[in-house]
């Protein structure tokens, strides 16, 4: 039996209703319990801030659209190489770092679970083998479907319980998590050359909309009965204007489920752009956060932008292309047969580049502006933004108005103009900052049921111990300590498990990949159906009997099986 007792941990739990109290937390068998014995391991936390391990609700860290992200980038590559030492094997990479890289740097940072936030069906083995060498944080895989045929077929004939069935054999056969649309009916228009400009365009051959496929997937995955809810990426991502279509978006979504949101909207600084062209380019932030603080069914995340090198990566094709013909830089594209596509370009943040001056500007006014921080996650869309190891520097720019006025002087001096961000004087206090990096996410995922994102008896012990006492730090003047202290735990506590100490991994590590596997009745089996096994044998490159992810891919795993309508 493998005991730990932490004293004098200052707890921040908000799921809990724990605010800053000093207390001892007591593990055994890797879970958090009411007592341990007189032999467990004794941890003196020393007053320092202790809260649930993190979670990232929406990155990019495995799969092959990451891979081919590494080798296309080989000057990338040789940034951030360390050398094997101890428990912890050599790892590279910058923006986009080995598995190993990913996982000890998260680790440091005090983060225990990652959410891959697309993984194309057809490639899911290759996401879960790279998930198999990220061994110190839970993982789970959103799967995509904004391009999936046999979708659209379903959303044409407005079948929303045979969509479900596909969504629930997909899921199952790929051992996936969510729901996932990027730039829903675009990706698909993009394979023929083409793309739509808004939700009620055509989607070319299929003649339904990215409103209709959006909303069947809505009300499909609350049939369902998954953790999490639909994980949008919004048409037109990145172009002057495109607010309009975020906030068309957000009006189409009902209040369908109590315990959670219906819709999260993922990287919404991408989608808060003004403007008609990149000369009159401006923030519309003040627009999209009026519209989530009216719409408790929504969570969205920020997709903050920081200055300085990164990858963009994603399966919004068209996109990508756009961002070539901005850059010129090298860029890939990439077609995933009946299922969606990807594209992957380098970028460069620039300090005194107006445009990117105001996106940085855009993601921060979409946190402070939101009233509820349960509503407003913190992310970078790592690496499209910039990469998670910049997320200590956010939390330092949204707790300290004095930091963000320090950096707003450095940059292209007519943002003033175009963002409201020096007039918002807000700033998030030591609770917000543990709600939007792991309470908030917990919930938003769904699994908090499952022990995640808390530290009351009965929930997993992953803990966060970092060398900040909150008592005695001015986070509004001392943001540097603030940045300092969430850049490397005392202690990173995985499954009752030591993993990390001042940023050293300590153990190999074994993680548990979380999937879902709704439970479907004999009727609505789509490996029994004659027409869908007919489709897939036609236009696949596999056999059906080919196409599931065996169990054996995954080392550890965690199968949420949930009841269905159908």
């Amino acid at each position: 039996m493998n005991e730990i007792l932490i004293k004098n941990a200052c707890v921040i739990d908000p799921i809990s209703g724990i605010n800053g109290e000093i207390m001892d937390i007591a593990v055994s068998d890797g879970r958090i319990v009411e007592e341990v014995g007189s032999g467990a391991e004794v941890i003196d936390a020393e007053g320092f801030l202790t809260l649930p391990g993190g979670i990232d609700s929406h990155t990019h860290i495995c799969g092959t659209k990451v891979n081919f992200g590494r080798y296309m980038s080989p000057e990338d590559m040789r940034a951030g190489r360390t050398p094997r030492r101890g428990r912890m094997h050599s790892t590279s990479g910058y923006s986009v770092p080995t598995t190993y890289g990913n996982s000890y740097r998260y680790s440091g940072m005090g983060y225990t679970a990652l959410l891959e936030g697309a993984m194309a069906p057809l490639e899911a083995r290759h996401t879960h083998e790279e998930f198999a060498y990220t061994p110190l944080q839970d993982t789970m895989a959103n799967v995509l479907f904004d391009g999936n045929w046999a979708i659209m077929e379903a959303v044409r004939e407005k079948d929303t319980k045979r969509a479900a069935a596909i969504v629930g054999w997909t899921l199952a056969a790929v051992k996936g998590f969510g729901v996932k649309l990027t730039n829903p009916g675009g990706t698909e228009a993009w394979g023929w050359g083409k793309n739509v400009s808004s939700i009620t365009d055509v989607v070319p051959y299929f003649e339904v909309t990215p409103g209709e496929i959006i909303d069947t997937m809505i009300r499909a995955t609350e049939m369902l009965a998954l953790p999490h809810s639909v994980h949008i990426h919004c048409n037109n991502l990145g172009l002057p204007g495109n607010y309009r279509t975020t906030l068309d978006t957000f009006d189409l979504v009902p209040d369908l489920n109590r315990k959670r949101q219906t819709l999260y909207a993922t990287h919404v600084q991408f989608h808060a752009y003004g403007g008609t062209s990149w000369s009159d380019f401006c923030s519309k932030a003040e627009e999209i956060t009026r519209s989530v603080n009216e719409k408790p069914q929504i969570v969205i995340d920020m997709g903050q932008v920081m200055f300085g090198k990164t990858t963009t990566m994603t399966a919004d094709g068209p996109m990508e292309f756009n961002l070539y013909r901005l850059h010129h830089n090298k860029w890939s594209n990439h077609d995933v047969e009946l299922e969606t596509g990807s594209g992957i370009i380098p970028v460069l943040y620039r300090r005194k580049n107006l445009v990117n001056s105001i996106m940085w500007a855009i993601g921060l006014e979409l946190a402070l502006l939101t009233k509820n921080p349960w509503q407003c996650l913190l992310t970078t869309d790592n690496p499209n933004g910039a990469p998670f190891v910049r997320y200590p520097e956010i939390i330092g720019l949204l707790m300290s108005r004095k930091y963000r006025e320090a950096e707003f002087a450095t940059i292209h001096p007519d943002t003033e103009h175009r963002v409201s961000l020096p007039s918002i004087e807000r700033e998030l206090d030591w609770q917000e900052i543990a709600v939007m990096t792991r309470a908030g996410q917990a919930r938003a995922l769904g699994i908090v049921d499952i022990g995640k994102g808390r530290l009351a008896p009965g929930a997993e012990a992953d803990i966060a111990i970092y060398p900040l006492k909150i008592g005695e730090v001015d986070p509004g003047r001392e943001y540097e300590r603030v940045i300092e202290g969430f850049r490397q735990t005392e202690y990173t506590i995985k499954r009752g498990r030591i993993v990390s100490r001042r940023g050293e991994c300590l153990v190999w590590g074994n993680n548990t990949t979380i999937w879902v596997k709704p439970k479907i009745s004999e009727r609505y089996d789509m490996a029994q159906d004659p027409a869908f096994v007919e489709k897939f044998d036609r236009y696949y490159t596999v056999r059906m009997r080919n196409y599931p992810v065996q169990e054996e891919y995954l080392k550890r795993n965690l199968c949420i099986e949930t009841e269905t309508e159908l």
